[in-house]
């Protein structure tokens, strides 16, 4: 497992040596099995002095050719001074970036040849991997090498023997063999691959209490070694007389690996507890915080080799040692899933955050930065910073870092057994926007409801050493998770506690009450916990659902009232605590419809099965808009003006109604709904023409579409170019006469009065008394 020196191959080079040369036969199979499509473009991997890589330019590719070193790149290009389609690249694949496309060419590759050079690659699977992630549809990855079977002794460094060539297969879907003088060709294609917990025999009674070793390099990767059972394992072993699980993590260490590390940087992050057989296996977890030295190959009787893993890869390494596999998830929590439960006993204190992150990560979370700044939603620099700094992908341990960065993306971290998502960290811009609205200032305390670790990671950071974030969740494991991978990444300020968020943090609150609060889920309803522990002055910012719509609302609190600044379009996952509502809802014509209130009283829906099936009343709007055209406005106005409010949906595929969403008003035993039509097709989407239309049905079709119309275009008229209107959030209890004028949504613990223009404005009109007026 010894890796050649960039100096050693120099001088290799330099000497005039070489390799193996190219034959007919390799040229064969390559002609065969990966003919150049057109505009293919391949990758030489170790290219020397560059025959194949010439070979595959002849063939029709346009090819880059990498090696780990100038001496064989400098040979190549005076050898082949003529080839127009190759680029010659110094880098090492492990750990340097791949090069761009040239301008004008899609990225990836068609084909990435590894010849006679994956036998000198130390950490090959994640370079495999790595490697097989670049390919383009039905692109190959061909590993050429010798065989240690057909190889002297003195070389048989540079060969692979047949538990090698059966790993290289790992975390692909396609994998052909060919063997030619003394060679195996080996075709991937169709990276995926998974991975499998195995279980040993039954082990030996000294060895049923044994300490694991974690430990991470500068990039951020965790070190497996591949056992000679053909699974990977973590470093460890049994713990000996008179030695903590500490010290038997160290020593295991430097037996098997040679990497040395010191008790005072070794922490017992939690104890696992199963059975194995008739037997309880104890594993103590120690997280290894700083190391020193040279990987080596200390035990060939028991390992084959060591490689350091990408986190978000371990999912697809094949098989796994269980009690590895236990602690992997242990340290990151969801990066391993579908392990049977364990019995976990966390440690008594936090192991310090431990550095570490691949210069990939870098690149992306600037990227990822650029267009957050760029859509507007940062404008702040100490925001911009926060995002610029905090490692996000170090939170989303199972996720690739390019989904990890992605600027419009939420990255579910827990779902239901139904595959609904219960927790996620929202997307960068969303995140970005709320703590702008929250104005946060260095030593200011924040209460997060919703747990999930980025996000309260990302407010520690704006809040600064003397800040604190509390952050509450009502699941165990996302309150688990959100501890460890902030004691792994994070900067201490965190303080995460599981609770019901409709209560808030009642015994962490300050004296004055939190600076701000933000709740990171959807909500029904403003909980009143959340007005009584924010400070006088201070902003909650919270996404709230009004008629099943959902808007982040920055509400600053003065005295007992909530008074409305900032509106945001988003979407958040459920609420799952004690104020989570189901809205009521009713089936109609077999199903193929559905009404549903998410606020209100549900209403009487007698005679509509028939009525749906009958003749349908339409009504033009007169609105008629151009292109792609934001309305989210007109929702909420429908949702908090229309006495009768409701939502219809129907599966897909139904021919009953034209939408499979949509608002609607229900009354006087009849239903209508909004729905629009095109009015002119364009090449040019802007170009288009669509019309507000309503359909009902129902006695009173005509007089409940005329209500539905007449909203649409007071909305028109008054509110489309004005935006969100001027709103106020008061105690539940507050009588009628002691609100300001508007519409009311009334909710459980609280009353929503909104100032739209063009509305009375004598008294405040609540929807329920508004519909029992006209009823």
């Amino acid at each position: 497992m010894q890796q050649i020196s960039r100096d050693a191959w120099q001088e290799h080079y330099d000497d005039g040596k070489g390799f193996r040369p190219l034959r007919e036969a390799e040229r064969a199979l390559l002609a065969e099995h990966v003919p150049a499509p057109g505009n293919g473009r391949a990758l030489d991997v170790g290219c020397g002095t560059g025959q194949l890589a010439v070979t595959l330019a002849r063939m029709g590719y346009d090819v880059d050719a990498v090696d780990y070193t100038e001496g064989a790149l400098a040979r190549a290009r005076a050898e082949h001074a003529g080839e127009q389609r190759v680029r010659w690249l110094c880098l090492d694949v492990e750990d340097d970036a791949l090069p761009d496309p040239p301008e004008g060419q899609p990225p990836g590759y068609d084909l990435v040849v590894m010849r006679l050079s994956v036998a000198f690659i130390r950490n090959r699977s994640s370079v495999l991997r790595a490697l097989g992630a670049q390919l383009r549809a039905r692109g190959a990855l061909v590993v050429i090498t010798p065989v240690v079977e057909h190889t002297s002794q003195e070389r048989r460094h540079i060969a692979l023997d047949e538990d090698d060539l059966s790993q290289l297969t790992q975390g692909f879907e396609e994998a052909t063999r060919f063997d030619t003088e003394g060679l195996a060709v080996v075709v991937l294609r169709g990276p995926g691959g998974s991975f499998t917990a195995l279980e040993k025999g039954r082990p030996a009674p000294q060895a049923v209490m044994g300490a694991v070793a974690v430990l991470t390099d500068g990039s951020g990767r965790v070190l497996l070694g591949r056992s000679i059972k053909g699974m990977w394992e973590l470093p460890g072993g049994r713990i000996e007389a008179c030695e903590s699980a500490q010290g038997a993590a160290v020593r295991e260490l430097a037996e098997e690996t040679g990497l040395t590390a010191r008790e005072q940087n070794a922490h017992v992050i939690t104890v696992l507890h199963d059975d194995r057989l008739d037997l309880r296996r104890i594993t103590p977890v120690v997280r290894v915080t700083a190391w020193e030295g040279e990987l080596q190959l200390k035990e060939p009787e028991k390992f084959t080799r060591w490689e350091w893993h990408p986190l978000h890869t371990l999912a697809t390494l094949g098989p796994i040692f269980m009690p590895a596999a236990q602690a992997l998830n242990a340290v990151w929590p969801g990066v391993l899933t579908g392990l049977p439960p364990i019995h976990s006993y966390p440690g008594t204190f936090d192991a310090p955050a431990v550095p570490g992150e691949p210069a990939e990560a870098v690149v992306l979370r600037h990227a990822m930065a650029d267009k957050v700044v760029a859509g507007g939603w940062a404008p702040s620099p100490a925001v911009r910073q926060a995002l610029r700094t905090v490692p996000r992908h170090r939170f989303v341990p199972e996720t690739t870092l390019v989904t990890a960065y992605h600027d419009d993306l939420a990255v579910v971290t827990v779902r239901e057994d139904t595959g609904a998502p219960v927790s996620s960290v929202s997307a960068a811009w969303l995140q970005a926007d709320m703590a702008e609205q929250l104005r946060l200032e260095a030593g200011m305390s924040v209460l997060e409801v919703g747990s999930g670790g980025f996000n309260a990671e990302l407010l520690a950071h704006l809040v600064g050493e003397r800040g604190r974030v509390v952050s509450v969740d009502l699941d165990p494991y996302v309150v688990h998770r959100t501890r460890r991978l902030c004691a792994e990444a994070g900067g201490g300020r965190v303080t995460a506690v599981l609770g019901d968020g409709c209560l808030g943090a009642p015994s962490h609150v300050p004296a004055d009450g939190f600076d701000a609060i933000v709740v990171t889920y959807n909500v029904s309803d403003i909980a009143r916990a959340w007005r009584d522990q924010l400070a006088e002055g201070a902003r909650l910012v919270v996404p709230l659902a009004m008629g099943g719509y959902t808007r982040s609302l920055t509400l600053v609190r003065r005295g007992n009232v909530l008074h409305g600044e900032h509106w945001t379009y988003c979407g958040f996952v459920r609420d799952r605590g004690a104020a989570a509502r189901t809205a009521p809802a009713v089936p109609l014509a077999d199903g193929q419809v559905t009404v549903r209130w998410e606020d209100g009283t549900p209403g009487d829906t007698a005679g509509l099965d028939e009525a749906l099936r009958g003749p349908r009343h339409e009504r033009s709007t007169g609105l008629v808009v151009r292109g792609s055209f934001n309305f989210e406005t007109l929702q909420i106005y429908a949702a908090t003006t229309l006495p009768g409010f409701c939502r219809l949906s129907a599966p897909t595929g139904s021919t009953l109604v034209a939408q499979q969403d949509a608002a609607a008003i229900l009354a006087d035993g009849s239903l209508a709904y909004l729905t629009y039509r095109k009015v002119k097709d364009a090449s040019e989407p802007g170009d288009s023409l669509t019309e507000f239309f309503i359909h009902a049905y129902g006695p009173a079709a005509e007089e409940v579409a005329k209500r539905i119309a007449e909203c649409v275009r007071v909305w028109d008229r008054e509110v489309r170019e004005s935006g969100y209107p001027p709103m106020t959030i008061h105690p539940a209890a507050t009588p009628d006469d002691q609100l300001p004028p508007g519409d009311v949504l009334d909710k459980p613990s609280a009353r929503l009065v909104l100032q739209w223009p063009g509305r009375p404005r004598a008294d405040a009109v609540s929807l329920s008394t508004a519909g029992e007026q006209r009823a």
